[in-house]
């Protein structure tokens, strides 16, 4: 099987990205595990797989498998890598794409300094939606209706989090300094706790200040990784849910900056309003991320 690939990275959350329009091809979960190995084969976090769509008024498919060859429902970064590459591939001309993704449409529009803005949709903020159990230990209200807020029982005591899901489901938690949050242990143990059924991303989450957060994730299937842009939205929608930064924030991540606008269609979230945001109505309670998109090399390979 021969297969032509583009590598790619959104502040160094990096992807293989083929395409299904000219190439016919399968990859197995195993094939897809060998493919990301950094050291004997291409290396990834994510592969992601372009495909026409079916459905009128949408101007693609995209699948998103994590390293360990697991399908997972969305990506930040791999949207706005996704654009990139359909513009460069010339599969597209158009500046306002869009996609469609297995939790459903999200729309790309790439500006003239190359970034790329995403309409990432509502948050999901109910529990079972999630999905998220809120655990036992809870207050009964907790059990009954979603909060901003959970206490969880872990190895490192209980600690206190918000859960939310951007198309894929995330836990956060506010930390003070995220240089020594225990990332890699206690994001493991979050990301296969009881409290998410379907495994969850955990973002580690420090407070700079009303339009500043810092933040670590420990990405469900992979790791921590450089960049996550649906943990970028997931922090911020907790953060501004809880009342501690204003609805337009950047985010810096390992790898760099990402800018999250958020507003929520709730008016009683108790967040104060940006006077200067460029907030669409017709997009009420839509997450809109912004960041970069770097094309690294392109290859041919069989397999």
């Amino acid at each position: 099987m021969n297969i032509s690939f583009t590598k790619m990275h959104g502040l160094g959350n990096d992807f293989m990205v083929i395409e299904q329009m000219s190439q016919d091809i399968a990859l197995s979960s195993h094939q897809i595990q060998t493919l990301s190995d950094r050291h004997t084969g291409i290396g990834f976090d994510q592969l992601l797989v372009v495909s026409p769509s079916n459905t009128p008024n949408i101007d693609f498919r995209y699948q998103i498998f994590n390293a360990n060859g697991g399908e997972v429902e969305q990506c930040g970064n791999g949207a706005r890598c996704f654009a990139r590459f359909v513009q460069e591939k010339n599969l597209t001309d158009k500046a306002i794409i869009v996609v469609e993704t297995n939790t459903g449409i999200i729309t790309l529009n790439v500006q003239a300094d190359g970034n790329v803005t995403v309409d990432m949709g509502a948050p999901i903020l109910e529990p079972p939606q999630i999905p998220f159990i809120p655990p036992l230990t809870s207050p009964a209200t907790q059990q009954q209706q979603r909060q901003t807020s959970y206490t969880v029982p872990t190895s490192h005591g209980d600690i206190t989090l918000g859960a939310v899901s951007m198309g894929n489901p995330h836990g956060v938690l506010v930390v003070d300094d995220v240089k020594s949050a225990p990332v890699a242990s206690l994001g493991a143990e979050l990301e296969r706790h009881p409290i998410f059924p379907n495994r969850a991303n955990i973002g580690f989450m420090q407070i700079v200040s009303r339009d500043h957060i810092r933040l670590r994730v420990f990405e469900r299937g992979v790791g921590e990784t450089q960049a996550c842009g649906t943990g970028a939205c997931a922090a911020t929608v907790v953060a501004i849910q809880q009342g501690l930064v204003d609805n337009r924030v950047t985010v810096s991540l390992p790898g760099g900056d990402l800018t999250i606008e958020w507003h929520p269609a709730d008016a009683n979230n108790g967040t104060s309003n940006n006077e200067n945001s460029n907030h669409n109505n017709k997009n009420a309670d839509h997450v809109m991320m912004t960041g970069p998109a770097t094309t690294v090399y392109e290859g041919t390979m069989t397999l």
